[in-house]
């Protein structure tokens, strides 16, 4: 061929070649890397022990021995140990008339600690942040909680500022979505996710049922975690943005009122956990799967399951096929929304004990921390040193609305246990009967056995810190009734 004629080719190509380019240059800097994150721990004087539990509930003057019972059998169910954090004006017994001040010292004793650590442990300065996103579902202020952080370490002014709430504990993941949309049309971002809850001003001081169990779910924490999308910083990520899927069932009335903040009876504000919650849940939960099975699981899986679910329609009498969605995930993070919750997601996606390890003991160790709480999850699999390079790590969550949210990461090199909420104990997990040593049985487990119509406690009554002591005070309890009694 002549000269010519191939050099007349080749500029004819050169516009193709271009577009080829470009979008490959464009598409590097379209991922979504975590550098590191950063999961809060309170200090110690801020665990709530099963004796401190039984005072804060003897504070509440609406509760009689039906809802002792109703709390003994929540909290004994919900997997939560005696290690969680409350904030500090449950300590100084004002968890009924906490005010805005115990609100915002929440929040500042969390970012004052995890950004600045996360930051200083990057070495990524504040100045460096383009994006900063900030998710607290229960509290929103003026100036804002993200003007807050801008405030404190000093963020350039010309940051983009995200503030998100009323999203319940899938915060965090809708916040991550919101980088990855981010950083899908801008290059070379860094961005801070700030992700937590407010406790302080949520205290449920009634005594609804419904609206009192959140009371025993919910604790201290949150998590700061540092992305970008510079390739130049990829060798020094964590993880990497597979895929993430948002279900939102908003337009249906029993996902809509199967989690709601509202007043009781009584004109006191808390928070009703409906009884279509389970089932609002599911549905999401399914929903959910639907859509992100085909972009995490490979095709091999995805033909069994089709091919088995047209012979069972054919013949009834042939098994009905469930998806293994172990062929596509190797680790499992889940919301630590209590034992219930965490029993129906293992029950329907088929996952083992040691699968559900990381949710159950972040549960009995930290409760659940609401938006913040898979970020636990995640950092007790890399203190056990169980995420290894290139292995797939699958994050579910729900909120209320109801929403179920869920993400596949890839992790770009195998993670040490250094620098993890769990260092300092880790060796202590997991722990083993946790239903069988539970201390809050062992406190309490003697209000199971009380009659309604005789019950009652002296005022002076003082919880005990040794359980052995508790049955020589039971028997004087029912010594003293049997006097007034008689009396």
């Amino acid at each position: 061929m002549d000269f010519p004629l191939v050099l007349l080719y080749s500029i004819a190509l050169l516009p193709l070649l271009y577009l080829i380019c470009r979008y490959f240059h464009r598409k590097s800097f379209q991922n979504c890397y975590i550098l590191d994150y950063e999961c809060y721990k309170p200090t110690p004087d801020r665990k709530v022990s099963s004796k401190f539990s039984g005072e804060v509930i003897r504070r509440n003057k609406h509760l009689g021995i039906y809802e002792y019972k109703f709390l003994l059998k929540a909290i004994v169910s919900s997997g939560i140990g005696e290690e969680t954090y409350s904030p500090k004006m449950m300590f100084e017994g004002r968890e009924a008339s906490a005010n805005l001040t115990d609100a915002l010292l929440e929040m500042d004793e969390f970012f004052l600690d995890s950004i600045g650590k996360l930051l200083e442990r990057t070495g990524i300065p504040a100045a460096e942040i383009d994006v900063l996103v900030v998710n607290i579902s229960m509290l929103a202020v003026m100036p804002s909680l993200s003007t807050r952080i801008i405030n404190f370490y000093k963020l350039r002014e010309d940051v983009k500022v995200y503030n998100i709430t009323g999203m319940g504990c899938s915060a965090s993941l809708i916040s991550i979505n919101t980088v990855e949309s981010i950083f899908r049309s801008s290059k070379n971002v860094n961005a801070l996710v700030v992700t937590s809850e407010s406790l302080s001003l949520g205290w449920y001081s009634g005594s609804d049922r419904s609206m009192i169990l959140a009371n025993c779910l919910f604790r201290c924490g949150g998590c700061a975690i540092l992305l970008t999308n510079k390739p130049s910083l990829k060798s020094k990520a964590l993880f990497k943005l597979k895929n993430l899927i948002r279900t939102h069932h908003g337009s249906r009335d029993e996902s809509y009122n199967c989690c709601l903040q509202q007043e009781d009876d009584k004109g006191i504000t808390g928070i009703r956990l409906g009884k279509d919650l389970p089932k609002a849940a599911t549905k999401a939960f399914i929903d959910n799967l639907k859509e992100i099975a085909p972009k995490i699981l490979p095709i091999s899986e995805l033909l069994r399951f089709i091919i088995l679910r047209f012979i069972h329609k054919r013949n009834s009498s042939v098994p009905k096929p469930k998806i293994n969605f172990k062929t596509g995930i190797d680790h499992f993070c889940l919301h630590t929304g209590g034992k219930a919750v965490i029993d129906a997601v293992a029950k329907n996606l088929s996952l083992t004990e040691s699968d559900v390890e990381p949710a159950r003991m972040t549960l009995h160790r930290f409760g659940n921390t609401s938006a913040s709480s898979l970020w636990y999850v995640l950092s007790y699999m890399q203190a056990k040193k169980r995420l290894k390079k290139g292995d797939r790590l699958f994050m579910i969550t729900f909120g209320a609305g109801f929403k179920c949210i869920s993400c596949m990461w890839e992790v770009v090199r195998d993670l040490d246990g250094e620098n993890t909420v769990w260092k300092e104990f880790i060796d202590e997990y997991p722990k083993q009967d946790l239903g069988v040593n539970n201390a809050f049985i062992k406190k309490y487990g003697w209000i199971r056995d009380e009659d309604p119509d005789s019950f009652w406690v002296p005022d002076d009554f003082e919880i005990p810190e040794d359980d052995d002591e508790i049955p020589a005070i039971v028997d004087h309890i029912k010594s003293l009734r049997s006097k007034a009694k008689q009396v």
